[in-house]
């Protein structure tokens, strides 16, 4: 039983692998596949991303309520950085000492009684050390009694050491650093460092209250400190006044606040303090509709939306997420039977289909990643890179293509960012428009009047979708308003800018538009000039052509002005060697009666290659190139394969010998390389090239004599199976006939044989015939 179900599966399994290998045997449905695989993947990475992302803006009119979905503790910021920062403000700045001005300031005091030891009077001081002191004869006998044999005295040196101590102690600060010390913090200390030179150990540190600091800009407080610090190092009253004015004559502070140490101490006080966390449960309240939206607000959804996306069940993520790539699917599975319905033309190139899917790609993109950049321009970001696509696509194909994509395109960018149907509504109104309003794109104008038409369309969708789905308050009001303003005046101008990015549309998908039609045209190109001086019998054949193929084209729903274009080019090639083709020869003698018949098919054949080279060199676009190549296919040039035929026969018949002795030439060596047509507007200038140049040679062209030959001309390259490669039905060669017919009757109308006039004399007044 087990084996019979392994071989019932087995086959089944085959059953699948033969019924898509000849699928995947083509490489083209083979890189197609390929490239909707990655189109899917991309599509729904970026869908599941945009669904991560909060995707509002601080100040915005919520248009719904968020509750918190898992218990959250989330950091409070403001709390945070309050502590902090009171931290910082508690920590006492440092002042690092001037060990130099300390040290002299001792060594001038200690050396006072040696220096005076053997001065007679208050004249023999130096003037400097009088005024430095303040020395009077009091205190001038004052210092010298502190000295012993010429030295200062062991009681002088522990007083000034003292007094020191308590210098030390007090900072004497310039009266900026004193004024910003006592106003900067909310600490009560200061901290202060002495480096000794030469020390290899660490600073000492010391606390004092800041309180103690000295103000060196206040003399009056300043020398009532110092008496008083004096009088506490032991110095007599006579000694007091020296001490106080030399100390308060020093112009350098001694301490200086180290910028440095107190940044770092601050620093490592505020990185200290622990995090303030706040604790959301599940149910409260992130943000409510009608109230314009908080940074406080926004940091707690943007942590609820990680901590749901973290903590939440993985099967309720998995199948949001399998939701959206299942969707997304879909969408993609709809634009591939589109394409293989209904657009031969995409469906043909791999190329193509690739470069469709960039295009539908990137414009996601832009609309996910610009929507989470700029939240506040979520209403212009929807709807301009679908815009973009149908924009794109209605120059590069058509309006149907670029209609389907559209519409898909906006489900694709409303599912990635959570849009509602408004919103899908603004994006489709804005995609009939713009389809609408390029049905043929040949001159500036209607681009501009595209751009206005779609961008106030949007505008006006989007300002009535706002005052439906949106809270009516005057914030909102206004906000709406701004979008709708904001959604237009982008989408005006992505059509202006349609005019600038026009010719790199044209080289990245391979088409001609209508404006580049329109200037291919104008007789004044240099290719059409040399043509009117060089074959001006060409020329008019080649004008003739166009008018005829631009109505038959016109019949069936083609390209006219591309059918005109094509038919005005497709003939440059005899521009090289003019007067070796009948409608340039003017009744004189015919070249090729002096050439073999393989030589003139080289000549005939040649102007289809000279052509090609023509327009590569005068950049003539690739679609109109194509006419030049294909407007004979592989048709056979029957005037010269008929004349060798007879020729070969002939001389078979004079050598008497068997046919199979002599070289009769094969249709395949007389015909053209080709490609045939590939287009219907291809197909319709094969045809009307024939009949322009048959008409020409009947001598009583009727009308039914003129559609005699267009059926036969029809029916013989139909049956030399010239318009396989093309999409042209019976029924467009049906129409295509009646118009060439039709059109050419109009040009070999019949006239009225007017009669000569008759001569009168002038004296008798009779008439004679002339």
């Amino acid at each position: 039983m087990i084996r019979q179900r392994h071989r019932a599966s087995s086959r089944w399994f085959d059953a699948i692998g033969a019924a898509l290998s000849p699928v995947f045997a083509t490489p083209r449905i083979t890189h197609a596949i390929l490239v909707a695989v990655c189109f899917v993947l991309v599509a729904t990475a970026l869908a599941v991303w945009a669904r991560r992302q909060p995707m509002v803006a601080v100040g915005r009119v919520m248009t719904d309520t968020r509750l918190v979905r898992v218990p959250l503790a989330l950091e409070d910021l403001d709390a945070t950085k309050t502590a902090r920062e009171a931290a910082r403000q508690r920590t006492p700045r440092i002042f690092a000492a001037d060990i130099a001005v300390l040290q002299e300031l001792k060594g001038s005091l200690e050396n006072l009684p040696r220096t005076l030891a053997r001065v007679e009077s208050l004249d023999q001081v130096e003037p400097g050390i009088r005024e430095q002191f303040g020395l009077t004869a009091e205190s001038l006998a004052a210092v010298k009694g502190e000295a012993t044999n010429g030295e200062p005295s062991a009681q002088w040196m522990g007083m000034v050491r003292d007094l020191m101590t308590g210098l030390r102690a007090m900072p004497l600060l310039d009266a900026a650093t004193w004024q910003r010390a006592t106003q900067e913090g909310l600490h009560t200390q200061i901290t202060l460092t002495f480096e000794e030179p030469g020390s290899k150990g660490p600073a000492i540190v010391e606390g004092i209250s800041r309180r103690e600091m000295m103000n060196l800009g206040d003399p009056v407080r300043l020398k009532q400190t110092l008496n008083s610090l004096a009088r506490e190092a032991g110095f007599s009253a006579a000694l007091r006044p020296i001490i106080v004015e030399r100390i308060s004559r020093v112009t350098k502070p001694t301490f200086r606040l180290d910028a440095n140490a107190t940044a770092l101490a601050q620093d490592a006080a505020a990185n200290a303090v622990k995090p303030v966390y706040t604790e959301s449960p599940v149910g409260q309240v992130i943000f409510r509709r009608g109230e314009p939206l908080k940074d406080s607000e926004l940091s707690l959804y943007q942590a609820e939306m990680d901590a749901f996306n973290r903590d939440a069940e993985k099967w309720r993520l998995w199948l949001r997420d399998g939701a959206i790539a299942t969707i997304i699917t879909a969408i993609t599975f709809a634009m591939i039977a589109y394409t293989v319905l209904f657009a031969q033309r995409l469906r043909r190139s791999s190329g193509r289909i690739m470069g469709v899917c960039v295009l539908l790609a990137g414009a996601m993109a832009t609309a996910v990643i610009g929507t989470a950049l700029k939240p506040e321009l979520a209403a212009t970001m929807t709807v301009l890179p679908t815009l973009l696509v149908v924009i794109v696509l209605c120059i590069a194909y058509d309006q149907r293509i670029a209609l389907a994509f559209g519409v898909l395109h906006g489900l694709l960018v409303c599912l990635a960012l959570s849009q509602s149907s408004g919103s899908y509504a603004v994006i489709m109104l804005g995609v009939c428009c713009a389809v609408f309003m390029l049905k043929d794109l040949r001159d500036r104008a209607t681009v501009i009047r595209m751009s206005m038409v779609t961008g106030l369309a949007v505008g006006a969708a989007t300002a009535l979708i706002g005052f439906i789905e949106r809270p009516l308050n005057p914030t909102a009001i206004w906000q709406v308003v701004w979008d709708a303003i904001t959604a237009g005046g982008a989408t005006v101008a992505l059509g202006g800018s349609l005019l600038f990015f026009l010719p790199t549309i044209e080289r990245a998908f391979d088409i001609t538009t209508g404006m580049t039609l329109i200037e291919l045209r104008d007789p004044k190109h240099p290719l059409l000039r040399d043509m009117q001086m060089r074959a001006p019998g060409t020329y008019s054949h080649s004008l003739a052509v166009a008018n005829i193929a631009e109505s038959a084209a016109d019949a069936i729903g083609a390209n006219g002005l591309l059918a005109y274009v094509g038919a005005l080019y497709h003939d440059i090639g005899k521009m090289n060697k003019p007067e070796y083709f009948v409608e340039n020869q003017g009744g004189g003698p015919n070249k090729h009666d002096k050439l073999t018949p393989a030589m003139s098919l080289l000549v005939v054949v040649g102007h289809v290659k000279d052509g090609m080279e023509m327009a590569r060199a005068f950049g003539i676009p690739r679609s109109i190139q194509h006419f030049i190549e294909s407007h004979h296919g592989t048709t056979l040039v029957e005037f010269f394969y008929h004349r060798a035929r007879k020729r070969a026969l002939e001389q078979a018949n004079r050598e008497g010998g068997d046919e199979q002795d002599v070289h009769v030439p094969d249709e395949t060596e007389y015909r053209y390389p080709g490609p045939r047509p590939q287009t219907q507007e291809a197909a319709i200038l094969m045809i009307c090239d024939a009949v322009e140049s048959a008409a020409r040679a009947l001598s009583d062209p009727t009308p039914a004599r003129l559609e005699a030959l267009v059926h036969t001309i029809v029916n013989k390259r139909l049956l030399d199976g010239q318009f396989e490669d093309c999409e042209i039905t019976l029924r467009d060669l049906s129409r295509i006939s009646e118009s060439v017919a039709r059109t050419l009757a109009g040009v070999h109308h019949s006239r009225i044989d007017y009669p000569e006039p008759a001569a009168v004399e002038p004296k008798t007044g009779t008439a004679k015939a002339v």
